[in-house]
């Protein structure tokens, strides 16, 4: 069921976003050469229940951390570990869900680690300007596949890279993981219409090579995640954003200046 948010919960999750945003804001800051994965996550942790919110992840069918922390070619749904210790030229891309009182955000993003190649320096940037044409297509009579035909053009067409099919962005709140599915690839003019108060994830995931990913298991765990299937680099960003009559709004900003035109 999709659900159509009024004006008070668009604000709640408005608040929430702005937890989430604070946490990435601080992660400019820490991460650097030498930290393990595993900081990230304690820093993470700490900053939510400070700001009196819920990591939402952790339980989430069986998951056991605040944050997905997914280094180089590691796509998604990694976990932090202390014994990854981050070196000049990573990148890594760290991905998490507030809830604060019941209103749920989520948000990725990757971070340089020390100087990085300027291949990966690329990948960033397209990644990041992905995710933006994805969310200019979300206005109220558009339809998800204009979403998804925007980031794969650019990030396929325009730029050779891969363009990640298997793992999609959704409908947010009440719960974590709602309808519609908001793939990052499509067709213009097809699928489902999109209509104000709905709220949703846009959340491109690239690879410098092959769209293909593989799983891969922690060493001695169950937990899976997710892999380039041929071991190149990969990056995401995402926003959790609210489609209105006036566009597209950012509920997970973390830079009022650069996203004037979507608060």
């Amino acid at each position: 069921m999709i659900t159509i948010k009024s004006e008070r919960e668009i604000e709640m999750m408005r608040k929430s976003g702005a937890v989430l945003a604070g946490v990435h804001l601080g992660l400019r800051d820490i991460i650097k050469p030498g930290i393990s994965s595993w900081d990230i996550e304690k820093f993470a942790n700490k900053y939510i229940e400070e700001h009196h919110a819920k990591a939402e992840e952790k339980g989430f069918e069986g998951y056991k951390y605040a944050t997905c922390v997914s280094v180089n070619d590691e796509v998604a749904h990694a976990i932090p570990r202390k014994e990854l210790l981050l070196k000049t030229g990573d990148i890594v891309a760290v991905d998490m869900v507030v809830n604060l009182d019941g209103f749920m955000s989520d948000s990725c993003w990757t971070y340089a680690v020390g100087e990085i190649s300027e291949e990966k320096q690329h990948l960033m940037d397209v990644t990041k300007k992905a995710l933006y044409l994805g969310i200019d297509q979300a206005v109220v009579g558009n339809r998800i596949g204009d979403i998804g035909y925007a980031i794969q053009h650019y990030v396929e067409d325009e730029n050779h890279m891969g363009d990640v099919r298997e793992l999609i962005g959704h409908g947010i709140g009440p719960t974590m993981h709602e309808e519609p599915n908001v793939p990052h690839y499509g067709e213009p003019g097809k699928g489902l219409r999109l209509r104000e108060g709905m709220t949703i994830t846009i959340e491109p995931m690239v690879n410098l090579g092959t769209w293909e990913i593989a799983s891969k298991q922690v060493p001695g765990d169950t937990w899976e995640y997710y892999v380039s299937a041929d071991g190149t680099p990969s990056a995401q960003y995402e926003h959790t954003l609210v489609i209105t009559k006036d566009g597209p709004k950012i509920l997970t900003s973390q830079d009022p200046v650069e996203d004037a035109k979507y608060l």
